[in-house]
């Protein structure tokens, strides 16, 4: 009986022993082959849209390269910024500083003179006019839409600059002013070239630049994904 009885035990020893044995390790490197096959493959499949977009933009409708000056205005182009900068000297003592951004709002156009039909938006692009003389501190910036072929002046304000008001009243919204002096305003604006023609060149210039910003942006990505 009890010779009967080692035979069994033995065998559970044994079977409970080869339980507690490392198990093999090609299931593991296995998944992890798959895992870096799956991964490479999706990286790939991003590189090949990646490379498939940037063929597409540049031979559909290439960029241009920036323009360095217009109408007197030294243009800092501003790569992988989402504005430009522009500056001229006007008259003995001034100097003029445009920061323009790229498209940041639209407006609905109106065709056929139905008003419940937009079949059309306008882009806009913000314009901060800051114009200095001489040593003086004081700045007077002029905060402008640039639509299309036009230019709206939204808000004047003095101030220091360091770009802080230096005293709380800022100035009535500018629709408010008195028409005669809105309209001296513009014609500040226009003597200086700040004007519809600029908007003009300005829409022209961002929706190029607005291509080549995308174009960077993907040829980022895509050095990125192939770095090793």
């Amino acid at each position: 009986m009890a010779r009967r009885l080692v035979r069994p035990l033995g065998g559970i020893a044994k079977r409970v022993l080869l339980q507690q044995q490392p198990q093999p390790v090609i299931f593991n490197l296995t998944r992890n082959y798959i895992s870096e096959m799956r991964k490479e493959a999706f990286e790939e499949n991003i590189l090949r849209l990646l490379r498939y977009e940037i063929r597409y933009e540049l031979e559909r409708t290439p960029p241009s390269q920036p323009i360095a000056e217009f109408d007197s205005f030294i243009i800092d182009e501003r790569p992988g910024e989402q504005w430009i900068k522009l500056n001229k000297k006007f008259g003995e003592n001034e100097e003029i500083k445009v920061e323009v951004t790229m498209f940041d709002a639209s407006v609905p156009v109106k065709k056929g003179g139905d008003i419940s039909a937009a079949d059309d938006v306008q882009l806009h692009i913000t314009m901060i006019v800051n114009v200095l003389k001489g040593e003086s501190n004081d700045v007077l910036e002029i905060v402008c839409s640039a639509w299309p072929n036009s230019i709206e002046i939204r808000k004047v304000y003095m101030r220091g600059q360091k770009g802080i008001v230096d005293e709380p009243y800022v100035g009535p919204a500018f629709k408010e002013l008195d028409d005669g002096l809105q309209n001296s305003l513009y014609d500040f604006l226009e003597t200086r070239g700040i004007n519809d023609g600029l908007c003009v060149f300005l829409h022209q210039y961002m929706k190029n630049k607005d291509k080549l910003e995308f174009i960077r942006w993907m040829e980022k990505a895509k050095l990125f994904i192939e770095r090793k």
